[in-house]
This record gives C-alpha cells, structure tokens and sequence, in this order.
C-alpha cells in the first residue's frame, strides 16, 4: 500500500532515488491533488475531531529530499525562479471550476482546491493544502503546507493560515467550515478554528495564546496533545489583559490576547455575508 512505501522510503533514504521512486512520490502528489489524501482528515475519536496523516506530510517532505533545484523562470530577468523540480506550480484548467483572478498568485502542485474556490491576486497557496468547495482565498492571504481550510471560508486580505509541516505527527492549522478570518488575522502552531468561527480583524492565535471567553466564562487554551480549538460559532475579536505584577503593572502595560465576546446570532450573519455576486 501508498502509506507503507512511503514510511519505508522515508525512513530508509537510498544512496540515490531511481525512477521508481519518484514514481511513488507522484502517486503522493496526485492524491493530494484529487483531494483523496489530506495531510489531516476529521476524526471523531480523536480529542481534537482530527487526526494527523503522517504519511502523507513524510510524502510531501520526500519530495524536498529527491527534487534538484531547477530554473522555473518566466523570464530570466523580469520572473527569475529557482526551486525544487518535485514542486513546481498546480496545474489547473478551466473545467475545475476554481477562479484564480489575474494578478500574480501562486499556487503549488500537490495541494487541492475544491470547486467554487476563488483565489485573489497576489495570494499563495503552499503544497499539502486543502481548500474546500466555495472557499476564498483573499489579496495578500496566505495557505501554509497542509493547513485544512474548510468549506465556504471567507480568508480576507493579508490574513495568515499557517501550516506545520515538521515534526509529522503536529497537527496542522485547521479551519472548519463557514469560517470567516479577517483581515491581518494569523492563525499558527495547529490551532484548531471549528465551523462558521468568526475572526475579527487583526486576531493572532498561536499554541501559547489562551483565549478569554467573556460569553462562558473560560479561557481557553492549549494542553498536551491537544490544540488551542476556537469553539464553534465563536466570534473573536482582539484585546489585552492588564500586567498585575511587576514593571509591567508600574509602567501600566497591557497584553495582546484574543477574546471571544459572543457567539454567532442572525445579526452576527447578516454583516459578515459573503457577496454572492462576487463569485
């Protein structure tokens, strides 16, 4: 099987690869492709509701080890590119279905795109991604290696999605369906943002940022194995918390930190709806 040819192969590198082994890793990239190998998949068994593939993120890295540096250049002075022969752009024609506006945008092969997907120039989208049906990927955005970007997401301008490649066994940036990310939004280290989860502008999550929930009364974070998990339906804007000790209360310093002030309502749909005209 896929999986098992695979492990072997990374855990055993050869003296050099043959052309059977770069047959392997095309299997990889094609399945990624079709959508029919995800470096992360839904798992209701899993403490998060997702299980990592490591598999496939020791495909997708095999892919660095075998592929020489090649010249990838539109125009040797006005686009000179340099990368790996293993990764170059993704092919895509019209009978996809996915909308790349004209502009400067770069997607890379072995990633998958669903139907509906709008991509806005100059966006980039990094290989072992997987963007659900109806997704937009806004001016200036970013899709790290294999983050999970669901169905219907609205991924705004100059917003960040990180991925996690490395270590193999770290789940990836997750973004469940009918989220939408503001602009300037980061979200890092494998957190977890479940469905139709509002980001306001600016908000930054990362592994060691708890999140204060005034409409529950918690705070969420981190632990173990388990990812920082925006709950559902979650609208999160930024804030700060007051430093109470120290300098930092001498000087009346404050911290950045995210904050969920309610839950998605009507009112809440009503002024985040996605134009359908524009798509």
């Amino acid at each position: 099987m896929l999986p098992t040819q695979i492990e072997e192969l990374f855990d055993s590198p050869p003296a050099a690869y043959t052309a059977a082994h770069f047959e392997l890793f095309q299997r990889v990239k094609d399945a990624l492709n079709a959508g029919q190998a995800r470096a992360a998949e839904p798992d209701p068994s899993a403490p998060s509701g997702w299980r990592v593939n490591g598999w496939v993120k020791k495909g997708i890295l095999l892919g660095f080890r075998m592929g020489a540096i090649v010249d990838m250049s539109i125009h040797p002075a006005r686009q000179p590119w340099f990368d790996k022969a293993t990764y170059p752009v993704k092919r895509i024609s019209v009978d996809s279905g996915v909308r790349i506006v004209p502009g400067g945008s770069s997607i890379r092969d072995g990633c998958y795109l669903g139907r509906g997907v709008t991509c806005m120039p100059p966006m980039y989208i990094n290989v072992g991604a997987w963007v659900g049906d109806g997704a937009m990927i806004d001016s200036h955005a970013l899709v790290g290696s294999c983050a999970q970007v669901g169905a219907r997401c609205h991924i705004s301008a100059a917003a960040q999605i990180g991925g996690v490649l490395e270590p193999v066994g770290a789940l990836p940036v997750v973004i469940e369906d009918d989220v939408l990310v503001g602009g300037n939004c980061g979200v890092y280290e494998g957190t977890l943002v479940k469905r139709r989860a509002v980001l306001g502008s600016g908000v930054i999550l990362t592994r060691s940022t708890p999140v204060y929930d005034l409409a529950r009364g918690e705070v969420l974070a981190a632990t173990g194995d388990c990812p920082l998990v925006v709950p559902e339906g979650a609208v999160v804007v930024a804030g700060s918390r007051a430093v109470t000790k120290g300098k930092g209360q001498e000087w009346g310093l404050s911290l950045y930190t995210p904050v969920i002030v309610k839950y998605r309502d009507e009112k809440t749909d009503a002024r985040i709806q996605l134009e359908d005209l524009l798509r």
